[in-house]
């Protein structure tokens, strides 16, 4: 049949009711990221540059973890100077979709995406939101190998933060 194909269904069909096109999606329409939406799941977007979003590899049914970097007001209080801290607050989600485009950047073309929607429950799309507020989200991007997996194991046996030494304004310091 003619244009329906990639369609999806909205409503289950009875043995001999006709097809019509109000009881499809069509996979370029509107109602498709609904219509394959697993039950139970909710698709939010969050916006993503080339680095908070893997420089442009992320592709739709990727998997990513989502962390945020937030500063750190009770460390700033007890050391006096700026500090900033990232979490994984969510672990192994799975891309839907990315808006990509191609633009030109100084004579070349490179891949540059804004938004990305992912596949979330109820519970992770409330602290996606809640993050939002608190700081800035990035996405990074997982190994096929490590889908399923869960959390990233730790590398460090200590698993303890590795330290980075931060040069402001002439001053040094050491966070965690």
């Amino acid at each position: 049949i003619e244009g329906l194909a990639g369609s999806i269904a909205r409503a289950p069909f009875v043995a001999g009711e006709p097809i019509r096109q109000a009881k499809l999606v069509n996979a370029k329409g509107a109602g498709f990221m609904a219509a394959i939406l697993p039950s139970g799941k909710r698709a939010v977007s969050i916006g993503v540059s080339p680095e908070t979003g893997a420089s442009g590899f992320i592709l739709p049914n990727d998997h990513v973890d989502v962390v945020l970097t937030r500063r750190d007001r009770e460390a700033e209080k007890a050391t006096g100077t700026e500090v900033h801290v990232s979490d994984t607050i969510l672990s192994d989600v799975r891309v839907l979709a990315i808006d990509q485009t191609v633009e030109e950047k100084n004579g070349q073309k490179v891949v540059v995406g804004k938004t990305a929607t992912l596949e979330l429950t109820p519970r992770q799309v409330e602290t996606i939101e809640l993050s939002r507020q608190i700081g800035t989200l990035s996405l990074a991007l997982r190994s096929i190998t490590d889908v399923g997996k869960g959390k990233a194991k730790i590398e460090d046996d200590s698993g303890a933060r590795k330290s980075i030494n931060v040069v402001r304004f002439g001053v040094s310091t050491v966070t965690t």
